[in-house]
């Protein structure tokens, strides 16, 4: 079982401390705060009160044998910087930061932080991408400057062809799966309702499949490709 300690119980490390034990993972909620420890202990395996900046401390809770450590500790970006310094000595294989700015993630990423989150920038930016593009459905940040969408198929694609669409040689995109209702009834109670759907992936779109009104289309690009694809 994967282990990952959060420290600093603030809004988002408290929802990500909580969320990933509702997945399964043993977790280690670290905070300075007793009252915020005492809100997360029922969700998670442990629940301490600590100075992540206090290596013996941390080296007590056996934080060097988590596989991932996120530090999201917010306003005190000094205690953020140590706590990752102790972290690094104390051999934790994976660190995530939770940066504040630009230049508090180029600080995180020149003292050893493994990865640099900034929620509250990737938010802006979806939300962005949501309002100037209103049939994306969903966006996930895959890497830097590259998304996985997933989008309603543009009246003008439907009827076409996938092999005469050229999605990676006209938008420079790629499909990954088409998302279709179907109006075959999928359970036996269904049959007395026809107008009962159900959703049906294709999972390898193949050349000769035609984009259909209703699809939904799985997508991987730039956000530059995928900002210029068609609005219709």
């Amino acid at each position: 079982m994967r282990r990952i300690a959060v420290i600093g119980l603030g809004r988002f490390g408290m929802a990500l401390a909580r969320n990933l034990g509702r997945l399964g993972v043993q977790v280690i909620a670290v905070d300075r705060n007793m009252q915020l420890v005492n809100e997360v202990k029922d969700d998670v395996d442990l629940a301490v009160r600590l100075d992540s900046t206090d290596r013996d401390a941390l080296d007590a809770q056996d934080i060097d044998k988590v596989d991932v450590c996120v530090v999201s500790i917010g306003e005190n970006f000094e205690a953020s910087l140590l706590t990752t310094v102790i972290l690094r000595k104390l051999g934790v294989p994976r660190i995530v930061c939770r940066a504040q700015s630009l230049f508090h993630a180029e600080i995180f990423r020149q003292i050893g932080a493994d990865e640099v989150i900034q929620p509250e920038i990737s938010a802006g930016e979806q939300m962005a991408r949501r309002l100037a593009n209103p049939r994306l459905t969903d966006v996930i940040d895959l890497a830097e400057g590259y998304s996985l969408v997933e989008t309603e198929a543009p009246r003008s694609w439907w009827g076409i062809a996938l092999k005469d669409l050229g999605l990676r040689t006209k938008f420079d995109v790629n499909l990954v799966a088409i998302k279709r209702k179907s109006a075959l009834p999928s359970h036996e109670s269904d049959k007395e309702n026809p107008a009962v759907t159900h959703p049906d992936i294709i999972s390898v779109p193949r050349p000769d499949d035609l984009i259909q009104e209703g699809d939904l289309l799985m997508l991987v690009g730039s956000n530059d490709a995928i900002g210029k694809l068609p609005r219709s």
